[in-house]
This record gives structure tokens, sequence and C-alpha cells, in this order.
């Protein structure tokens, strides 16, 4: 990636994510970044173009961070609880504004849009990661588990960006330990 390019998009990304996908225009993108819209162009088609790779930066951190997980040597539920951890930590962060996909999927609902088609491949594939996690558990039900978790996690990232994080959080890590322990349509808590 050239000086140029990353350049932009970490302006790009810092931008997208404090202030809204629509609301950060391509002006000010080259201002801030320091480049020509020569330069812009060259490396970014169109906006979308720019929003998308934003979008694919954050997807190839959470891989990431999923995968160093999986390779610190603990169980399968330990990797279940780091993965939970580092959402938590990010839920608590000074500059947290939520999800960058939930967000960028309420600016752009269209389904065959390009940036909404992102944002639904990194899902795909974290509900994928998560339904394989839960799957080597050894417990039943993976794929629901998996998206009980995605669902407890798009919660907890909307609600802790709105409100006080720390109630949201320990919600959040309790619900993982729930999904943990219960784990079968005929084990339900308290039967």
């Amino acid at each position: 990636m050239s000086e140029a390019r990353a350049r932009l998009l970490s302006t790009a990304s810092r931008l997208f994510y404090a202030e809204g996908l629509h609301s950060v225009g391509i002006d000010r993108i080259i201002a801030t970044a320091g480049v020509t819209r020569a330069t812009l162009y060259r490396h970014f088609p169109s906006k979308d173009d720019l929003v998308v790779a934003y979008l694919t930066q954050a997807d190839e951190a959470i891989r990431a961070r999923v995968d160093a997980a999986r390779a610190e040597g603990i169980s399968t539920d330990d990797v279940v609880r780091t993965i939970g951890r580092s959402i938590a930590d990010d839920i608590q962060g000074p500059t947290f504004r939520g999800c960058a996909f939930l967000n960028a999927a309420a600016e752009y609902p269209d389904p065959d849009h390009p940036v909404h088609r992102a944002v639904l491949q990194h899902r795909a594939w974290f509900l994928d990661a998560m339904t394989q996690l839960f799957g080597e558990t050894g417990k039943p039900d993976a794929e629901p588990a998996a998206r009980h978790f995605i669902m407890l996690r798009d919660g907890a990232m909307t609600a802790g960006s709105l409100t006080d994080p720390a109630p949201i959080v320990e919600t959040f890590l309790r619900g993982i330990e729930g999904l943990l322990t219960y784990r079968s349509r005929d084990q339900q808590p308290g039967t």
C-alpha cells in the first residue's frame, strides 16, 4: 500500500467512524489527509470505493483478532470468551461509536449497494466463524448459539454507544457465559 493510499484510508476511516459515512465529504478527507483530488481518485475511483475499503480494513482487523484468540492455545470456550472480552473492551473505549458495520448498514440500506454488500459479507463471515467455534465446544446447537452471540454483540454495541457501557458489557459477558452453559433446545435455564 502506498503511503498516500494508507494516509487516505486512515484519515477516512477515522472520520467515517467518528462522524458517519454520508456526513464526511471527499473534500474534507482530501484536506485532512493532505493529498490532491487526483491522488484520492487514483486510489479510490469513488467515495463508495473508499467506504468499502474502510469496511474491508475493519473486517480484516476483526478477523485478525479472532485468529489471534484461536492461536492462544486455550480451550474453545475460552476463545469465545476472549472474543467477547475484546468486543467488551471496544465498547468501553473512549472513542467508541457503535459497530462500524451496523452504522454503515443504517446509512446504506439498499441490499444491492456495494457498501451494504460489504457489511453482509463481514456478517456472514463472523456468523460462520462463531458457528465453527461453538461447534468446536462439543455442545449442541452451534449455529443458534452463534446467532445468539451475534445478537448479543449487536445489542451491546448499540446500547454501549448510547449509555454507560459498564452495565451493558457486564450483561453481554454474562450472556456469553449463558451460551457456553445452556446449549440445547431441550435444556433451558431452570429446567
